[in-house]
């Protein structure tokens, strides 16, 4: 569900700015002053909508639109390209993502929620409140580029630019041009194509220079920051079960899991997805050692099948099972840190034959699902972690970036990282969405100037152009309205 304080916050807010409105435009002496204020400043309240226009930026936007003309006539003709093939491709992405979350419902399979490429976002549900910043960041300068384009391919094809402008929608951020539609009608609708397919256009450009900048980063700190040496941990929750005087602290670089080397933050994540996956490895110990550190404890099971055999309350023993050629289940306390310093893991006895020296593996007797995992961060002892592997994921955040300088912030990266994520991710969405066949989206538009310029000639008489060009942008709505309602529900009300 939505957490109450968010939604108190956000109708709070938007109910004292429209309440003020109100009161200042009932105003007898203050009204006429309010409103030439909210006209100097092109400033437009409504219900959830606040609307800033200014005409600033015209001759900036004139002097795009007139640099290279050859240049931007190729470019604009490649994005009206791309436009009608993510029209046609926006309805088979969204009509996929449908069918998957309809699957999802009714075999109500949690992991599948995790391989649509489309999803509702909804801040504080399904997004972290320490990434709105990025998120809300990335919505409004994906919005600008967006709207960067179209204003930028109107003056190229001669239409009359009037202003640019930023809103806030309920609490998400726009942008907008506003276009003479008297010059958008008389032109060709090849014309009108190169304007309308230009916001899309630049959203996939963005999405992939923000694609080639994360991709290059590493090369493009190797000054400041070198990598392939281990992840390097950047925060600790205070909740995490890795707090504490044994386990990690922020600037300590990880370079083993188990027996899995970690070079970058996906070694991390990947050598974690498959301890989880995985049958819990052992521990190569001599049979002096075992004979040596254990003791006699009583065994029994718990209520999940599994064998405990320490009852002495200790936080650092812990049960481990074995087998020889006499027996295949023999359980033994040991202390855990003494059995694993320094030894090789192991899944079978053969794996410790060396050196004629009788041993044993000897693997921890856990909860299903719970691991024992050594986690080695040089020079520092090595950390023993009992428990899920992803509660160490989800509380844990790690950078593959090492500074090369004690004064260089290892955050940063981290920040440029995530932030080129949302903007890929945003950017690409953006671009979807609004090449959907849609009533009131880029979609609308591309869909009847592509049936302009495609169908004029089979269908003659232009009300029946206009009908089949309704007909689509029924189905595109319907489509994408069915989508954003099921994916909400999903997130919110499951």
């Amino acid at each position: 569900m939505i957490p109450v304080p968010v939604v108190v916050t956000v109708l709070g807010g938007w109910c004292a700015v429209y309440l003020a409105d109100t009161l200042l435009k009932s105003s007898n002496s203050l009204k006429a002053s309010y409103e030439e204020w909210l006209l100097t400043y092109g400033l437009s309240v409504s219900p959830f909508h606040l609307r800033w226009q200014t005409a600033l930026f015209n001759r900036q936007f004139y002097n795009w639109g007139r640099w290279k003309p050859k240049f931007l006539y190729l470019w604009f003709s490649v994005g009206m390209v791309f436009g009608i093939v993510a029209m046609f491709g926006s309805v088979i992405l969204l009509g996929k993502t449908l069918l998957q979350t309809l699957t999802q419902m009714l075999t109500e399979a949690p992991k599948a929620q995790n391989d649509r490429m489309l999803q509702v976002v909804v801040p504080g549900v399904n997004l972290p409140i320490s990434q709105l910043t990025y998120f809300f960041s990335a919505i409004l300068i994906s919005g600008v580029i967006h709207e960067v384009g179209h204003g930028v391919a109107a003056i190229r094809e001669q239409v009359r630019f009037n202003g640019f402008g930023i809103f806030i929608f309920i609490i998400y951020p726009g942008a907008f041009v506003d276009l003479f539609t008297t010059h958008l009608q008389l032109i060709s609708p090849v014309q009108q194509l190169r304007i309308f397919c230009a916001g899309v256009w630049h959203n996939f450009v963005l999405g992939v220079a923000s694609f080639m900048v994360l991709f290059l980063l590493p090369a493009i700190l190797f000054p400041f920051y070198y990598t392939g040496v281990g992840a390097l941990v950047t925060e600790v929750a205070e909740d995490s079960p890795a707090n504490g005087p044994r386990g990690l602290f922020v600037g300590d670089l990880v370079t083993n899991l188990q027996d899995c080397p970690v070079y970058n933050v996906e070694d991390w994540n990947s050598c974690l997805g498959d301890i989880s996956e995985k049958s819990q490895v052992g521990y190569c110990v001599s049979a002096a050692t075992l004979q040596q550190l254990s003791f006699p404890a009583r065994v029994y099971r718990r209520l999940d099948g599994t064998v405990e055999c320490c009852s002495n309350n200790s936080l650092t023993d812990i049960c481990f099972s074995y087998s020889n050629k006499l027996e295949r289940h023999l359980y033994a306390c040991l202390p855990a840190r003494k059995v694993i310093e320094a030894s090789k893991v192991c899944r079978t006895n053969m794996d410790c034959h060396k050196d004629f020296v009788p041993s044993f593996c000897v693997t921890p007797s856990l909860e299903n699902q719970t691991r024992l995992i050594r986690v080695k961060h040089p020079p520092h002892i090595d950390m023993l972690y009992v428990g899920h592997p992803m509660h160490l994921q989800y509380t844990v955040s790690l950078s593959s970036f090492v500074p090369r300088q004690n004064f260089l912030s290892i955050d940063l990266p981290v920040m440029i990282e995530t932030f080129c994520k949302y903007l890929i991710s945003l950017s690409g969405a953006l671009a979807v969405v609004n090449a959907v066949p849609c009533f009131a989206l880029d979609g609308q538009w591309i869909l009847n100037s592509f049936l302009e310029a495609t169908l004029s000639s089979l269908i003659v008489e232009k009300q029946n152009r206009e009908l089949v060009g309704f007909l689509i942008l029924l189905a595109g709505s319907a489509l994408l309205a069915a989508n954003v309602a099921l994916g909400l529900w999903m997130v919110t009300a499951r």
